[in-house]
């Protein structure tokens, strides 16, 4: 694999097609990769979270500060939250940033304000809340993030009780495998990401260490688009990677599936079929658009998705070891395929057997 420079809106990769042999050259990554995506498609699972902890307590309140409510993340997350607070027996509220830094700041003074238990950060970086977050800090109110940064569990800088997200190591890797098991190790690959997030740098790296595994897995083109420049720019690059490697294009791969809603109209006007090449994955949140796309065959075959209502009742699990001088737990959620097979026409990836798990540590 090539490295590719971070310019804005840039485009690595080859400039003429590939020809890839006839057979899989890399007989031990496919089978693994063929493993892992058999495991990671699996819907009837056992829940592998925390089986004891300690009980209820009572009398708590939870602010749940959100980036934006139009994030189909950070919404689906704070319904969990409400959820689980509800069985919990707490009481929650949900305060929205907008969006902007300006909006998220306030938020977050209003959430401090209100002196509650526990104060949730959704979505957001801490650091563009550095005083907010300093002050609960100083008044002693556990903060929890969702996706607040890079890694899971706890953090000192900004001070988290503890962060709820899935492995980006994790979603890389077994977005790759799909990609990998699906062309049974014979495809032509372009990968689009955001050059200027740097956890959207790391996870695309991530992905295409991992499709170097198999030596007739091609990266054609790492496409360099940011998030928010993809409904502008996305169908005029599509339309680009088309003329450059026409049929070669069998696979993409991206760190968001909102590349996928965008491309969908170039892949459309040059008479692709929604269900045919390129098949698309995305390694992101799994939002109910990218699920609708996937079950209706229009241009997404698979997604990465966050169980986001099971992790809105770990946040409030986690709260409740914070409020009781218990140390976090160390639980992630494991990573999902979800594809129109194993989706049952539903719009989330919502596990099973979270829900009495933890009404059964809390005793309720």
């Amino acid at each position: 694999m090539a490295a590719a420079g971070c310019e804005r809106g840039s485009s690595t990769g080859p400039t003429s097609s590939p020809t890839g042999p006839a057979k899989a050259g890399c007989p031990a990554a496919l089978a693994g990769a063929e493993a892992a995506v058999r495991r990671a498609e699996q819907t009837r699972i056992a829940w592998n979270g925390p089986a004891g902890g300690p009980a209820a307590a009572t009398g708590k309140s939870v602010v749940y500060v959100a980036q934006t409510m139009t994030n189909p993340g950070v919404a689906g997350t704070a319904k969990g939250v409400r959820e689980a607070a509800h069985a919990i027996g707490w009481r929650v509220r949900v305060i929205d940033g907008q969006g902007t830094p300006a909006g998220i700041q306030a938020a977050f003074s209003q959430a401090v304000a209100l002196r509650p238990s526990g104060i949730v950060i959704g979505g957001f970086d801490p650091h563009l809340t550095s005083q907010q977050v300093a002050k609960a800090n100083a008044e002693h109110i556990p903060l929890i993030g969702w996706h607040a940064v890079g890694a899971p569990g706890p953090s000192e800088d900004p001070e988290l009780f503890t962060n709820v997200t899935t492995r980006v190591e994790d979603v890389a890797r077994i977005s790759a495998d799909w990609v990998i098991a699906h062309s049974r190790g014979n495809a032509g690959v372009v990968v689009f990401t955001d050059a200027s997030i740097p956890f959207a740098r790391h996870k695309s790296g991530l992905i295409e260490k991992e499709l170097a595994t198999c030596a007739d897995v091609r990266l054609l083109a790492r496409e360099n688009i940011p998030i928010s420049d993809t409904s502008s720019r996305t169908p005029q690059e599509v339309s680009g990677l088309l003329s450059r490697f026409g049929d070669s294009w069998t696979h993409s791969v991206a760190i968001n599936d909102v590349y996928f809603a965008d491309a969908a109209p170039a892949l459309r006007a040059a008479r692709r079929k929604g269900s045919g090449p390129p098949f698309n994955i995305g390694a992101g949140d799994g939002d109910p658009s990218a699920f609708q796309r996937v079950n209706s065959g229009q241009f997404q075959a698979a997604t990465v998705p966050e169980p986001l209502n099971e992790q809105g009742w770990q946040i409030i699990d986690e709260f409740n070891r914070a409020f009781t001088g218990e140390p976090p737990t160390d639980y992630v959620a494991p990573a999902h395929i979800a594809t129109a097979t194993n989706s049952g026409g539903l719009t989330t990836w919502d596990p099973p057997g979270y829900r009495a798990a933890y009404r059964k540590i809390w005793g309720r």
